[in-house]
């Protein structure tokens, strides 16, 4: 695995050195790394010659640029009113309770964290999850807890 420096300075060549290459090099790392660490930000700072509160103030902007550690495998459950009325508090409380952690927590295996988001555009099939980027509609809260089985039993 390449170190984070390595890891920037490759996104760095494949993207360009330009202000506009910042978002695609932060989303290749988050990819990586699962998280925008201290000495990532750094990094992107010095080798796209931003400051250091530019970069940081972009990264935390950015819902899914996440700048503390995650899970390998990010649950996002949408809080919008069109998911809410349709069922998304059972979908959380069914998942904070089989995975034995709150919303903004992370498993003690590191394998699940588990959030809330904005609008994950999917109003009309709600309510609705994304695991890590692989959406899923429509849930019960059975079915919610049958796909994080899944990944809990898979190499994902």
């Amino acid at each position: 695995m390449l170190t984070t420096e390595a890891l920037v300075k490759e996104l760095v060549e494949k993207n360009g050195r330009t202000r506009n290459s910042l978002m695609p090099v932060l989303q290749g790392i988050v990819q990586q790394e699962h998280y925008l660490s201290e000495e990532a930000l750094l990094c992107v700072a010095k080798e796209l010659d931003l400051a250091a509160a530019d970069v940081y103030g972009t990264a935390s902007f950015y819902t899914f640029l996440d700048t503390v550690p995650r899970g390998k495998n990010i649950i996002r459950v949408c809080k919008t009113i069109t998911c809410h009325m349709k069922g998304k508090d059972e979908i959380v409380n069914t998942l904070s309770n089989a995975l034995k952690i709150k919303v903004g927590e992370t498993t003690h295996d590191k394998k699940f964290t588990l959030l809330t988001a904005n609008c994950l555009g999917w109003c009309h099939k709600g309510p609705v999850m994304l695991i890590n980027d692989e959406v899923y509609p429509e849930l019960t809260p059975q079915k919610a807890l049958e796909i994080v089985e899944e990944y809990a039993k898979s190499t994902h």
